[in-house]
């Protein structure tokens, strides 16, 4: 797999002091909500948000149980159409 450096990102001190975090941990906390934005956005599977991360797709899901980010985060429309495909093929199978 190739990789790029993407540019570096200049943090005031006092951020890191505010955060109560170092720098290595802003840095992947910053990685993290990126990837979870991504898989929010539809715009990377769970998958490919794991291995944004350097992790596999069940410890993503842990990651985002941890952080109380659901994995399914469907509209109310997308829940209609899975309530009404249900119905339909409950029918069927009768």
């Amino acid at each position: 797999m190739q990789t790029i450096t993407l540019p570096t990102i200049e943090v005031d001190n006092s951020i890191l002091l505010s955060l109560k975090s170092s720098a290595e941990e802003l840095a992947y906390k910053m990685k993290f909500y990126t990837a979870v934005a991504l898989y929010q956005k539809r715009k990377l599977s769970l998958g490919k948000s794991a291995e944004f991360l350097g992790m596999d797709r069940l410890d993503f899901i842990k990651a985002l149980q941890q952080e109380d980010i659901p994995i399914f985060d469907y509209s109310n429309n997308e829940m209609n159409e899975i309530v009404d495909d249900t119905e339909s093929l409950s029918k069927l199978l009768k």
